[in-house]
């Protein structure tokens, strides 16, 4: 049964080009150098699973035509990575029924506190029906067919969860990862990992750690993404920049399976 994700957004919280920046990036004309809010879609056996909805989760879902969707995953509670819950209101309408969201108890507050209005218990016609579902660390879960293997790692102080599923690892904002969750990595064919810029910062992996993280794993192929106008141009990072296997994720990009 075949697997495909498609690269919906690989920017950092800013997107790039970033607001009222005049560097070589933000000025391209290379698609790949526009970037929206990170995030990812799984196409499976039917299903359209997202991970993460983001502030430009209204126009990723215009620009690559999904016209449904069956599951959210969130991994971690910033903005950037959840202030597009309010815009899954539209599937709700459209397909009269209760949206599944798997994330930690700690991801769950904050969703009940950024949008209180969805969960209360009168409902405001027309907002979205969601249906939260807890994961941790320790176990892992299925939909449909696919199995979930959730990977905590830190963002500076924040837990973080990564997914993997079959041979394809998604881990975004982190700069570390102990040696217990590296384990549920390891054997993965497709790893994406978070890639900020090349210098060190406090909450992300730079491209030498990314690297490293990488080089630990040894998958076939290993996708950058998260990724800010730091990093420099996507054609000369990929082409001076990067080994032979690992690759800058752009949006748009499909890996297929």
């Amino acid at each position: 049964m075949e697997t495909k994700v498609t690269f919906l957004g690989t920017g950092t919280s800013h997107g790039v080009p970033q607001i009222a920046c005049l560097c070589a990036v933000c000025q391209s004309t290379d698609s790949k150098d526009k970037r929206l809010r990170s995030s990812i879609i799984i196409e499976h056996d039917g299903k359209n699973i997202i991970i993460d909805t983001g502030p430009d989760f209204r126009q990723q879902m215009l620009k690559y035509e999904v016209m449904h969707l069956d599951y959210i995953l969130y991994t971690h509670e910033h903005k950037d990575h959840t202030a597009g819950l309010d815009d899954t209101r539209s599937f709700s309408i459209i397909e009269s029924k209760k949206l599944p969201v798997y994330a930690t108890t700690w991801v769950q507050e904050n969703l009940k506190q950024s949008f209180a209005y969805i969960f209360k218990d009168i409902k405001y016609p027309g907002i979205p029906d969601v249906d939260l579902r807890t994961i941790t660390k320790n176990e892992s879960f299925k939909i449909g067919s696919l199995e979930f293997l959730p990977i905590e790692v830190l963002h500076y102080k924040l837990p973080v969860m990564g997914f993997r599923f079959n041979d394809f690892t998604y881990i975004t904002d982190a700069n570390y990862i102990s040696n217990e969750e590296l384990e549920k990595i390891k054997g993965s064919k497709y790893f994406v990992i978070n890639c900020l810029r090349i210098t060190p910062h406090l909450s992300h992996f730079n491209l030498e750690e990314a690297l490293r993280i990488i080089d630990i794993i040894k998958p076939e192929k290993a996708f950058l993404t998260h990724i800010s106008h730091d990093l420099g141009l996507h054609k000369y990072v990929q082409e001076n920049l990067l080994p032979h296997n690992v690759f800058l994720a752009y949006d748009g990009l499909q890996v297929n399976w």
